[in-house]
Formats: C-alpha cells, structure tokens, sequence
C-alpha cells in the first residue's frame, strides 16, 4: 500500500478551535454526563447499588492482517499525516494506537494504559505492556476526531518468534473494539494460515464487525492477476466453516496516488463510509445505553424507597408486638404479686384501704382466681406459681425479639434518594432527548421531527 501521504503541519491550532462535529458533541456530553463529580450517573448509580460504565467519546478500529498489508498505510492515509511506519519490513512488532489530540505526541506502555484504562487487561499477556504504544496527532480529516486506530503486528507463519503471545492478544483486542478491518496483502501472504485462525476465532462471536479488503490492489497485476488472487483468498476463506457465509464481500483498496495512477477501481471510500456507519451506531448506541442506564436507576432508586417504606411498615408492626406482649409479660408478675399481697391482708385493712365497695369488687373478681387456687395442693400451686413465672419469662423474651427491627433510610436520605429521581427523570432524560433530536436533525428535516 504505496503512495505519498500529504504533508501537514503539527501546529493544528485553527482545526482544534474550529467547529466540534455534532457526534463528537454528543458522545462527549454523554461521556460527561456519566462522570460529573456531583451528580453524574456513576456516582447516583454506586449510591443505589448499580454499577455502571462510561460510554467512550471515540470508537476503536482494529486494523489486523499479515505483515506489510498496508495497516499502518492506510491509518496515514486516512489522518493525512505521516504517523506510522512503513514499509515492507515488519515495522508494527507491538499494538499501536493513533487517536487525535491537542498536540503532536508518542506516549509509551505506561502513559497508553491511563490513557486508556478498559486496554488495561494487556498487561496481563506476557510481555505486551513494553510494545504498547500511542500515537497522538492534531489531526482533523474526515471523522478522525471520532476514532482511535489500533495498529496490531504484522502476522506471519513459520518460525518467526513474537514477544508475547500475538494471537491471544488480537483476539482479546478484537472482542473489545467497535470495528476489525483485515487487510489481505496479493504479494504472497494472503493466506497466512495465522491471520485465517484469528480471523475464524473472531468471526465465532464478533462476525458483524468483521471487515475483510483485498489492499494493494494497485500492485496485484492486471485485472484478471486480481481476480485471481481475490478468487484464491476468498476460496481459503471459505473453506473454514465459520467464515462460509452469503453475501460474502472484498472490497478492493490502495492508497491514491496521483504520481502513479491506476485503472484498478479503488473502494478505499468504502472503508471510510465503514467507519462512519459505525460511528452513527456508536452515537445511537449511547444514546439508547444512556435512556437505559436512567431507567435503570430510577428503579432502583423507586425500589430503594419502596422497600424503606415497606421496612418503616414491619417495624412499626414490631414494635407493636413487642409493646403487646411486653406488657403481658409484665402483667403476669404484677397480678401474683397483687394477689399475693391482698391474700395476705385482713378485710378490715382492705376495708379501711379501698373502702367498703372496692373491697366487694375486688372480692368478686378474685373470688374464682382464690377458689381455683385453694382447691389444688400446696405443691401444685408452686408449679403453677413457676409455669406463670416461665410464662412472663417468655413473653418478655418474645417482647425483646420482636423489637428487633431492620435499618430504615433517614429523613435526610429518602429526601436526597428523592432528588436524584427528579434529576435523573426531568434533567437527564431531557437532555438524552435534546441530545437524540440533534442527532436525528442531521438527517431528518425538521417538518419530520414534530
């Protein structure tokens, strides 16, 4: 993938400053309206027990095939800037990202993992961390605001040794990216029976974001040579059973040169009108993941409330209880006490104590209690005096456990819970609209939107 890459200036002040695109605006306000400090949706979901992640402001585009495909090509075609190496040597040996930025920079392993925290997972093969690397450049051309490339090694079959294991890498890296396009070099390593495994492996549970372009067709020969080679690579393609699908579709690509021209169709425009599709599914991706992740916490905030409430309801049931049968428990002890005492006193104290009418009150409900209690033996008025001690026991035991009630939400807490509802009910699904009819107001004419 030969040709001459336009040359531009690092110094991109006027493109920086210049008009932000509306997807760009609003992958960023939705980025932003997930990590606010005070009240981004991180932070209301973590208060609720829901855990949520930050969309991305950009999509990632894996770019894989054997070496000297054209990868790293085609990323300085598509930022018109000289970024990556190439050449016909292996030059991509590790994992390269180019995303654009404020100004002309390379950062290392270390510096690329903060950059990028959900690739943080690398570390974990072997040996990748020390060839990671990012490339960060000013440019503005077509949608590059909107996608960061992942340059991945040039695969090759035979002996040659990689310094981590590559193809567990690719794969893993695929699962993660937005898009995967594979380039088929017709200079011979085409049919790299590596990149046909990875490729396979990928396809298993990320077909739909599989893209596969026959590069360099400029240099395949005449037109029947192309044919040849594009019949050859999709034969070996089709003989894996993953792979052998309808509507099966290889572009042919190279980078424009007007110094070289060439009557081979070039389709390299198809790759960018990929890119954008993928940027427009991304952007209604999350604004749907957005009015999900609000309904989300709304019911766990309404949930959260409901169950205080239905807590605050069996508590107050307890205490109740506890009341009721604390106050029986009481009662039992109180009453032989009271009996005890006024068997004991003569009729003339009672008399001279409650007067004469208290006293035949009293004689008239206690009469039965004292003949039912007369007529048993001394013995067996020890054991019922013990089974009403056990029983006033027991009722202030069960007394003591049913005051034991479950933590309610405070005042200060449903009120807060409460305000969070109406944020994220009237401030971010408002906005989540206003945000989805600027999207739509791209395309669609204003009579349609009402």
């Amino acid at each position: 993938m030969s040709g001459k890459i336009k040359s531009r200036s690092a110094a991109n002040a006027d493109s920086l400053s210049g008009g932000v695109s509306c997807d760009e605006r609003i992958l960023r306000d939705c980025h932003q309206i997930y990590i606010d400090s005070d009240s981004g949706l991180i932070s209301l979901a973590q208060s609720v027990g829901v855990t949520l992640l930050p969309p991305r402001k950009k999509i990632t585009v894996m770019l894989m095939g054997n070496h000297s495909a054209g990868k790293s090509s085609f990323i300085n075609w598509y930022v018109e800037e000289h970024i990556q190496r190439t050449g016909v040597a292996i030059e991509t040996q590790g994992f390269s990202f180019v995303t654009s930025g404020r100004k002309r920079e390379s950062l290392t392993g270390n510096a690329t993992l903060h950059l990028y925290p959900h690739f943080r997972p690398l570390q974990e093969f072997k040996g990748v961390s020390e060839y990671l690397g990012t490339e960060i450049c000013t440019s503005r051309q077509k949608r590059f605001s909107l996608v960061t490339f992942a340059d991945t090694p040039g695969l090759v079959d035979g002996d040659m040794k990689y310094p981590f294991d590559v193809d567990e890498a690719v794969l893993w890296l695929g699962k993660l990216c937005d898009l995967v396009l594979v380039f088929f070099d017709p200079m011979g390593q085409a049919l790299c029976k590596r990149t046909l495994n990875i490729v396979e492996m990928l396809n298993e549970c990320q077909g739909d974001k599989l893209h596969f372009y026959l590069s360099k067709a400029d240099e395949a020969g005449s037109e029947s040579d192309r044919q040849r080679v594009m019949m050859q690579i999709v034969q070996e393609l089709c003989k894996r059973p993953g792979l052998n699908k309808c509507g099966f579709d290889m572009p042919t690509i190279y980078i424009p040169n007007p110094n070289k021209p060439s009557r081979c169709v070039n389709q390299i425009e198809e790759v960018c009108r990929t890119i954008e599709k993928t940027i427009n599914q991304t952007v209604q991706h999350t604004l749907n993941s957005l009015e999900k992740d609000c309904e989300l916490i709304t019911e766990a905030v309404t949930d959260t409330l409901n169950t205080d409430r239905q807590c605050s309801m069996a508590n107050r049931r307890a205490r109740f209880k506890g009341c009721v049968l604390g106050l029986l428990g009481f009662c039992v002890p109180l009453l032989m006490l009271a009996f005890l005492v006024l068997g004991s006193l003569s009729r003339e104290v009672l008399e001279m104590t409650l007067g004469q009418p208290g006293t035949e009150t009293l004689s008239l409900y206690l009469a039965p209690v004292v003949r039912a209690f007369d007529s048993i033996s001394v013995q067996h008025q020890l054991y019922c005096s013990g089974g009403l001690v056990l029983l006033s026991f027991i009722l202030l035991l069960l007394a003591r456990l049913s005051f034991r009630t479950r933590d309610t939400l405070s005042g200060r807490q449903k009120r807060q819970l409460q305000e969070k509802l109406e944020y994220v009910q009237e401030v971010v699904k408002n906005k989540k609209k206003t945000l989805y009819e600027e999207y739509l107001r791209q395309s669609v004419a204003d009579h349609d939107m009402d």
